[in-house]
């Protein structure tokens, strides 16, 4: 009788799918995790304001007018004795909000678009393609504050925040049009595709039930850098005027006490702060969205 030795074969891997992939690439990237880091911060003392801070935002009290900052009012108090900790963050959840909306608006129009001119091409693709170049031959920051200072000044003032988000997004949208539009170039050649003609599927299921899928990646990384631009934006046009105005608190037109030059010199604690929130905020939202182009695309990393 022979015996034969039976190796104990090695446990195989586990099978990751592709989202979890990127993940498991972008925890590696140190940088781009302390970016998700300092954004949940910011969006969690946004959400649990009422939480963190015993004051309404708009509540005046004529016998604080311009403290400075204290144990009982941590950053001072407004012109009109308004709780400034509590104004900025109750002002997160404004220029949050108009950055991520406006984006939702940029994504739906340039997914929408790209996808149509890629996979259709010939004329209507000139066609499209030609509205795009329009939209981006304009400069940006002088079209919306345009735009924003002609709509604007026919509405109240509630509804500035609801004008500036459709204003961003409205112009945002032609590069993420053009990068769906390249990659669903590629991928209407590939043999899924020839499958789904095959099939007999509708042209609208192929578009956005197999190849937009296809370039989520891409939106994600455009959409999480287009977040922090329309923040950017937003900012200025608040800090111009022509955006969100007070009462309503937004981080853009609370720096405005910056053009004091008697504000900007004795009371720094009314502008450093919500400025300091602008920039913890995109450069969070940059290092997050570089952490996933590296994640989505390896190649990419340098």
């Amino acid at each position: 009788m022979r015996i034969f030795a039976v190796k104990a074969v090695p446990n195989q891997e586990k099978i990751m799918g592709p989202w979890q992939m990127v993940w498991s690439r972008f925890k590696k990237n140190k940088v781009a995790l302390v970016g998700l880091i300092i954004l949940a911060l910011l969006v969690v003392s946004a959400v649990l304001a009422p939480l963190l801070t015993p004051y309404e935002f708009d509540t005046i009290d004529t016998l604080s007018i311009n403290k400075p900052p204290s144990l009982q009012h941590l950053l001072g108090t407004d012109d009109l004795g308004r709780d400034y900790f509590t104004r900025i963050l109750y002002g997160g959840r404004i220029s949050l909000q108009v950055g991520l909306f406006a984006v939702v608006i940029s994504v739906i129009l340039g997914s929408i678009v790209g996808g149509i001119s890629g996979y259709y091409g010939g004329w209507l693709d000139n066609i499209l393609m030609r509205l795009t170049e329009i939209f981006m031959s304009f400069p940006f920051l002088p079209l919306a504050i345009t735009v924003s200072a002609i709509v604007g000044n026919n509405l109240p003032g509630e509804y500035k925040m609801y004008i500036t988000m459709m204003v961003i997004g409205f112009l945002s949208w032609p590069g993420l049009a053009r990068i769906v539009r390249g990659q669903i170039l590629s991928l209407r050649e590939q043999e899924f595709m020839q499958a789904a003609t095959a099939l007999g599927l509708s042209d609208t299921r192929k578009i956005f039930r197999h190849l937009l899928p296809n370039t989520v990646g891409y939106i994600i990384v455009y959409a999480t850098v287009g977040m922090a631009s329309a923040i950017l934006t937003e900012s200025a046009l608040s800090f111009l005027g022509l955006g969100v105005v007070p009462p309503t608190p937004t981080w853009g037109n609370l720096v405005q006490f910056a053009r004091d030059s008697y504000v900007l010199q004795y009371r720094p604690w009314l502008w450093i702060p919500p400025g300091l929130c602008i920039f913890l905020a995109v450069i969070s939202i940059n290092l997050i969205g570089d952490g996933l182009r590296d994640a989505i695309d390896p190649k990419s990393q340098r």
